[in-house]
């Protein structure tokens, strides 16, 4: 019911961009875009030729910064590198407050880590930072920065409440839903082994009211500070993570389903969009299960809605959990073994459905407010239990606000076994539908979290089996998407890597392609505070480049900056190219007579 009632509010209301529906939507290409189809007569314009980047120039890499944010930077590269010191920052955080006073040691957090990492304490504080990073051709996607700092038992009290219903804690209803998908006591405190991702614990509506106040405010900040400006939201923010968990589970087993069908047709092993199911064989399967009448079947797949092949896909199939299915039909799925459906839980109250409800709202007024003042969103990823439900949901924000150009962008994780689907299936709707795609890349931010949980719960692991083959996956979901662009000109990607290989990698692309720079498609974005030596040279050569800029008080971001420095201790124990052109622009300085210049 609640699904019923909100998402129409995030369905589009116009020709072409359909909303979910007990239909498959027609099979319908993209309006072409300028480059797809030239005007007729008109000379070609005169490209510029793709501008060549050095990454190893240490005098264009640091030309944007005074000698001692050079030194800055060096000493908290070398603390990061330090196992003892990082083993116990936080005590030692702890004390030197302590002896030092509160004044005193906001003053040595700004002069270290908090300098490093962070923009400032608010709006205006961070503006001059964004200012002179845009000067250097260095764009920002602004993100508050503040947790809760709560303890082990509290994180976990609160994830274990937020995520089980009210008949699953009276004892009235029992779980249907799959273990990776329920709530499980040792992996309450979602933070532990994660190190660049912040996490939000539902406490109740309001905080989810307060957070989209925070989330407007930086979205209002982002829009105020430059005209091309990224926020960065985390949909556990908005709302109760049961329902995150539930919606996952329904559309996993839902695609488990097409899948287990597919086999049954002698389809097994094939690739997502490669598999096609022979709509007779599944009218009888689907009927016999008790799915839907035969008569409601052969309305779902007509000539209208899938043309003649007589078969569908996976991206008809998944059009099949819409928005005006009622709630208790959403979270009914059908059991292969026993051939019978079985509810994931026996009943909702009316506040579980209202909270499900006001989630989608506040997804629906952040991106209105985001439209209001021309910025983008960016909807972070996050663990693979709530993942396809985020990713569902946000698909939703896409079909109703990319119309033009990509308002949202939607996160890939390249270290998940499923990246490169995910990817192809979302890229293939937005061509049918004619909606503008838009993704940001990373390789992901929970590997440790996710493996322990896999091996302790006992499912298959999500994760690729080495750094090489995430490495692989992310260069081949980003040259599938690139290839994506350059047929379609409203399609835009983020290449989000601190990667020197992949930077290069994509570089090279972008020229076979003939994807320029000029043209705003690719993007690429790396952290505050680290790897300059690839954002301001990528910058200054003219690509669009972003850093991703945290900004709130000291103190209730210093959750944020121990997982900096612990991200950073595992990028730097490998890399030493980054400190070396540190030190090499320090000399040259020094050398020069001109370590008190100022960036120009």
């Amino acid at each position: 019911m609640a699904l019923r009632r909100a998402l129409p509010s995030l369905s589009p209301r116009m020709p072409g961009f359909a909303p979910l529906s007990t239909a498959p939507v027609p099979r319908e290409r993209p309006t072409a875009g300028p480059r797809d189809h030239p005007r007729c007569g008109a000379p070609e314009a005169v490209r510029p030729p793709m501008p060549v980047v050095d990454f190893g120039n240490s005098q264009e890499a640091y030309r944007s910064r005074h000698s001692w944010e050079l030194a800055r930077n060096l000493l908290v590269l070398r603390l990061c590198a330090s196992p003892t010191l990082l083993a116990r920052h936080e005590q030692l955080l702890h004390i030197a407050r302590k002896l030092m006073g509160q004044r005193l040691f906001d003053k040595l957090m700004k002069m270290t880590f908090y300098g490093q990492f962070v923009a400032g304490e608010d709006q205006e504080s961070i503006r001059p930072l964004i200012q002179h990073n845009k000067a250097f051709g260095v764009g920002s996607i602004l993100d508050y920065g503040v947790e809760e700092d709560l303890s082990p038992e509290e994180a976990e009290r609160k994830e274990m409440e937020s995520c089980t219903s009210a008949a699953e804690r009276d004892g009235s209803g029992t779980s249907k839903r799959e273990k990776q998908y329920q709530a499980h006591r040792a992996f309450g405190d979602r933070r532990d082994g994660v190190v660049s991702a912040r996490t939000y614990f539902y406490a109740n509506e309001a905080k989810c009211d307060s957070h989209m106040e925070t989330f407007l405010r930086c979205i209002e900040a982002s829009g105020g500070a430059s005209n091309d400006g990224f926020s960065a939201i985390k949909l556990t923010a908005l709302g109760r993570p049961q329902f995150l968990l539930q919606f996952s589970d329904v559309l996993t087993k839902w695609r488990r389903f097409f899948h287990q069908m597919a086999a049954e047709q002698g389809q097994a092993g094939r690739a997502a969009m490669d598999t096609k199911l022979e709509v007779a064989a599944l009218q009888e399967s689907v009927v016999k299960m008790g799915i839907a009448s035969r008569a409601e079947i052969e309305d779902w797949f007509t000539p209208e809605t899938l043309g003649v092949s007589g078969t569908v896909d996976l991206l008809d199939w998944s059009s099949l959990i819409n928005s005006r299915t009622r709630l208790s039909r959403h979270l009914v799925v059908p059991n292969m073994q026993t051939g019978q459906l079985e509810p994931l839980l026996s009943r909702f109250t009316e506040e579980e459905e209202l909270q499900m409800t006001r989630m989608l709202q506040r997804m629906d007024v952040l991106a209105k407010k985001a439209m209001e003042v021309g910025v983008r969103l960016m909807i972070d990823a996050e663990q693979t239990y709530f993942q396809p439900a985020i990713s569902r949901l946000t698909l939703e924000m896409q079909r109703k606000f990319n119309v033009e150009k990509p308002l949202v962008f939607n996160t890939y994780q390249c270290y998940l076994k499923d990246a490169y689907e995910n990817v192809t299936l979302d890229v293939e709707l937005a061509r049918r539908e004619g909606w503008c795609f838009g993704a940001k890349l990373v390789r992901g931010a929970y590997m440790a979290q996710e493996r322990a949980r896999a091996s302790e719960i006992g499912y298959e692991d999500p994760i690729n089996p080495t750094y090489e083959a995430t490495n692989i996956m992310y260069h081949r979901c980003l040259n599938y998407v690139l290839e994506e662009l350059k047929h379609n000109s409203k399609a835009k990607v983020m290449v989000a890597s601190h990667n020197e290989d992949t930077v290069r990698f994509t570089l090279h692309r972008m020229e076979e392609l003939g994807l320029h720079p000029a043209d705003h498609q690719v993007y690429f974005g790396q952290l505050l505070g680290m790897c300059d030596q690839i954002s301001f040279p990528l910058g200054q050569a003219g690509f669009p480049v972003y850093k991703y800029v945290p900004y709130g008080p000291v103190m209730e971001v210093l959750p944020y900056l121990s997982r900096r420095a612990l991200e950073n201790s595992g990028i730097m124990k490998g890399a030493q190219r980054e400190r070396q052109l540190l030190w090499q622009e320090l000399w040259r300085r020094l050398h020069t007579g001109s370590l008190l210049q100022y960036p120009a």
